[in-house]
């Protein structure tokens, strides 16, 4: 996501700085034209339904040279980040670097962006994923555009059906997959850098199992991503007042701008800090509604996912889920675990990261998967080998060819440590010291983990930090040979807090409690490093009984001689927090104590 915010965070619900400058994913696709790689760019409009209603579509074709009715090439179709266009650099870079390699680009401004028509409605696959699939008649030949331009050079795999793949990240990712559940015809997805469930995203609760991404939805709201959210509703509500000669149909009312009015109302009840049941369930129930998670069932494409491993908005979480699900429901579906992501705006200075601006598809590890991944089932090339299931980037590997490595499936959760009473992390229930540790919340935030948005735009961002007397932490002992953890930890816990138990039944789960849990890495020096700077805020159902939280996926070589710490915090400054002073004790005992489990990779 590459923006350019002046960012004045005044309030823990308000982001008061103008934007100027699109949240779009950080995605560069791009590289340098030779002779033999000529295309022509034609610039298109479409109506096209969409949710009951015609949009407008502001389009941009790119077809090679020598691509006609009697030689056809497929298509790759593709559309923007949140807040820009079919002409961003990194959109546009798409049509170029796609045509150069032999295939017909039809790039797009998202509905609600650009010179593109109607309320943005958040891929929503009634309404955007429609509006995609009226562009999918065009590349078919059975649409022609406003100007009466016909598409007669799309490979054809029976009439109406044209060959076409999407690629694209962020907003540009989701809307492959709200397109893939509503139009059968699309035959190859590379979303990057995407969302499963916006409840997750927005709202995170991470307890799992039953409560987490993916895996069925909670009934109890999370912690306001306050920072993210109000960026995306603020980038959208300002271009009224910013685009010059805005389409009507991009207007909605005075009190909601130029978002859908449940989207409007999202936002709002999220802001508000309350959450009463019916508000909660119509709330929880939308960001579902306009989610992967809510109709993945319905994608049968076989499908890239590339996550980034730096991306507190966006967790590796997400793309698991996704993952996750679409093998279970039998799709083709492989992962790669970028470094790249919404919390770091250039690509790794290695080779291996995808930086296409650079070079070419080919240049990079992630590049040519994409490559292969559309050779294989756009160009039909059934020898062409995909790739493992799962990849991953590690920033500790210094030689450029060996930056990436691969498994067949995913980590497992295969070491455990015990939260003793004394503070430490220890590998047998028995070393358990009995004890009981207190911390207690404040009115202010006083943890931080990052100011969302500062990485993209190299903004300064203060380092991490915890306040005395408002968090837990238990370290365990030097490790005595480098440590890998691939994937996501999970702790389970118990806590006692009196005050959350007499108001966690007042009817607005606002009054549960709410606690951030985080891993750093502890060096031989002291120096502390909140690994990627992400959180697990939890709100949880009910202080009486256990709660397991599911931790951001991390890829992380904890070296010779440092020390992993576990850390549950009261508060983070870019999350909503608890409602009133909730103190907290944590008992331990060798029989009753919490339990953390690493996915660690075997030597």
């Amino acid at each position: 996501m590459r923006a350019a915010l002046a960012l004045t965070l005044t309030a823990p619900l308000t982001l008061t700085a103008p934007l100027t400058a699109p949240l779009t994913a950080p995605l560069t696709l791009g590289g340098p034209a030779t002779a033999a790689d000529q295309y022509t760019v034609t610039a298109l409009k479409f109506t096209v339904p969409a949710g009951g209603r015609d949009c407008t579509v502001d389009a941009d074709l790119y077809r090679p040279a020598g691509v006609d009715r009697s030689n056809p090439a497929p298509a790759v179709l593709a559309t923007n980040g949140f807040g820009g266009s079919k002409s961003d650099g990194s959109t546009d870079a798409i049509g170029k670097v796609f045509a150069r390699r032999g295939y017909v680009g039809l790039v797009y401004s998202g509905l609600g962006f650009g010179r593109s028509g109607c309320l943005i409605s958040l891929d929503d696959p009634r309404i955007d994923g429609a509006a995609a699939s009226g562009l999918i008649d065009f590349l078919a030949g059975t649409r022609a555009a406003d100007d009466g331009t016909r598409a007669d050079f799309v490979t054809l795999d029976a009439k109406g059906d044209p060959r076409v793949g999407m690629i694209g990240g962020s907003y540009g990712g989701a809307i492959q997959l709200a397109t893939a559940a509503v139009d059968h015809r699309v035959d190859a997805l590379v979303p990057l850098i995407t969302w499963n469930d916006l409840a997750y995203s927005l709202d995170p609760n991470s307890l799992a199992p039953d409560n987490t991404v993916g895996e069925g939805g909670w009934t109890v709201p999370g912690a306001f991503k306050w920072q993210w959210a109000n960026s995306f509703y603020l980038t959208g509500e300002t271009q009224p007042l910013t685009v010059p000669s805005l389409d009507p149909t991009r207007i909605n009312s005075l009190t909601c701008l130029h978002f859908v009015t449940r989207a409007c109302a999202m936002f709002r009840t999220l802001n508000s800090g309350s959450y009463p049941t019916r508000a909660t369930a119509d709330l929880l129930a939308y960001m579902r509604s306009v989610s992967p998670v809510s109709y993945l069932n319905r994608v049968k494409v076989p499908t890239l996912l590339v996550q980034g491993q730096a991306d507190s908005l966006f967790n590796l979480n997400e793309a698991t889920a996704t993952y996750k699900t679409l093998k279970a429901h039998g799709t083709t579906a492989k992962m790669i675990w970028q470094s790249l992501g919404h919390s770091s705006g250039t690509a790794a200075p290695v080779a291996g990261e995808l930086d296409l601006s650079q070079g070419d598809l080919e240049s990079s590890y992630v590049g040519r998967r994409i490559a292969a991944w559309f050779d294989r089932y756009l160009l039909r090339r059934t020898d062409t080998d995909t790739g493992p299931a799962f990849a991953y980037y590690r920033d500790w590997i210094t030689d450029p060819a060996d930056t990436y490595a691969t498994a067949n499936q995913l980590p497992a959760l295969d070491e455990k440590l015990y939260l003793s009473g004394d503070g430490k992390l220890v590998d047998d229930r028995a070393k358990v010291a009995r004890g009981s540790r207190d911390y207690s919340n404040r009115l202010v935030p006083t943890s931080h983990s990052e100011s969302s948005l500062a990485g993209t735009i190299g903004l300064p961002d203060p380092a991490p930090y915890d306040t005395a007397g408002t968090y837990l932490g238990w370290t365990g002992a030097p490790l005595t040979r480098a440590t890998d953890v691939v994937g996501a930890p999970k702790a389970t816990l118990k806590v006692v807090s009196p005050e959350a138990r007499r108001t966690q039944n007042s009817g607005d789960a606002a009054d549960k409690l709410v606690l951030f849990a985080k891993l750093y890495d502890l060096a031989p020096d002291g120096t502390s490093t909140l690994v990627h700077r992400l959180v697990a805020p939890v709100r949880v159902p009910d202080v009486t009984k256990s709660f397991t939280v599911a931790l951001p996926g991390i890829v992380h070589r904890y070296a010779k001689g440092h020390r992993l710490r576990f850390v549950i915090a009261a508060s983070d400054d870019a999350y909503t927090g608890n409602r009133g002073i909730k103190p907290v004790t944590v008992i331990s005992s060798p029989q009753d104590t919490g339990v953390l489990e690493l996915p660690v990779l075997a030597d």
